[in-house]
């Protein structure tokens, strides 16, 4: 028995919710509309500003499934109505953001800027030109952008800099000593 699949998601007063017969589930809010495919033995059902997911077969994948696409669903729910944000922090000598238009431009010390496209419904602010903030109605979209930004210079052991998220711990090394 699925216990995160079992519990009933609740409906904000803005946020409509559509579940088709073939399992399409589409969200709309103030934040935005988002659409996802419920898994073939998954069924939902919209009762009294509640969203209920069941499932078929006992099979030890549809379980998993279940509380799966609860999941995804309360996420789907949550983003069109507040949203979700991840914070980076960039750390070095020289190292700055700034958003131009639709790209972010990263100065990380390389020889060249680097320029990353922001994606359609994804807001990226910066401020104190060190501080870069990721917002968006879809968690896996916000997710993967952070990603993708740190990706471009990983905090490294030795003196801490690059892009990291806020809050996050970087384990220091010790240098070379002389002799």
């Amino acid at each position: 028995m699925s216990r995160i699949g079992n519990k009933p998601v609740d409906i904000p007063d803005k946020v409509k919710v559509n579940i088709a017969n073939d399992g399409a589930v589409s969200v709309e809010g103030p934040k935005g509309k988002l659409t996802w495919q419920l898994p073939r033995q998954i069924k939902a059902s919209v009762k009294d500003n509640h969203v209920s997911v069941a499932r078929e077969a006992e099979t030890r994948s549809v379980k998993a499934l279940h509380g799966l696409s609860r999941a995804l669903v309360h996420n789907m729910i949550v983003g069109v109505s507040e949203g979700f944000t991840k914070n980076l922090e960039i750390e070095g000598v020289g190292f700055k953001a700034a958003v131009q238009g639709q790209n972010l431009n990263l100065s990380l010390g390389f020889s060249h800027p680097v320029l990353f496209s922001i994606p359609k419904d994804i807001k990226i602010t910066v401020t104190d030109n060190t501080k870069i903030s990721i917002q968006g109605p879809d968690k896996k979209v916000v997710g993967q952008v952070a990603a993708d930004i740190r990706r471009y210079y990983p905090p490294e052991p030795y003196k801490g800099k690059g892009v990291r998220y806020a809050g996050e711990q970087i384990r220091r090394k010790e240098g070379k000593t002389v002799q």
